[in-house]
């Protein structure tokens, strides 16, 4: 699990070096909030869907984050194909998003459940 979320960051810093300014594309311009706060509403309701899938949270994590980044991704297909341009910035905050709702999720879960799901429960 830990390997997995260190690639997803290695990801994420070379998309964040590869990005270049398109125009008005900054780093912090209002719609990166909203990409970044409706991915993270994903990630964790990926993740809730997940719970009701796999007893593994390993499994939940993937799910959330799917869900979150898949529907990014489709974002930006569908502004590119719409003739506009996607944006790898968007598409950074949309993985922070997703990264950031699935932890939430993974915590809150942990806390309440504690720390193991006992074995004959795993799938």
């Amino acid at each position: 699990m830990r390997r997995r979320i260190a690639a997803a960051a290695v990801m994420i810093a070379l998309v964040a070096v590869e990005a270049r300014a398109d125009g008005g594309d900054r780093w912090f311009a209002s719609d990166k909030a909203a990409h970044f706060a409706v991915t993270t509403g994903l990630g964790a309701g990926g993740y809730g869907a997940g719970a009701m899938l796999f007893e593994r949270r390993e499994a939940r994590v993937a799910t959330g984050l799917a869900v979150a980044i898949g529907a990014g991704a489709a974002k930006e297909w569908r502004d590119r194909s719409r003739g506009g341009h996607a944006s790898w910035r968007d598409l950074t905050w949309d993985a922070v998003g997703a990264a950031t709702g699935a932890t939430v999720a993974w915590l809150v879960d942990r806390v309440r459940h504690g720390r193991r799901i006992p074995r004959d429960r795993r799938r």
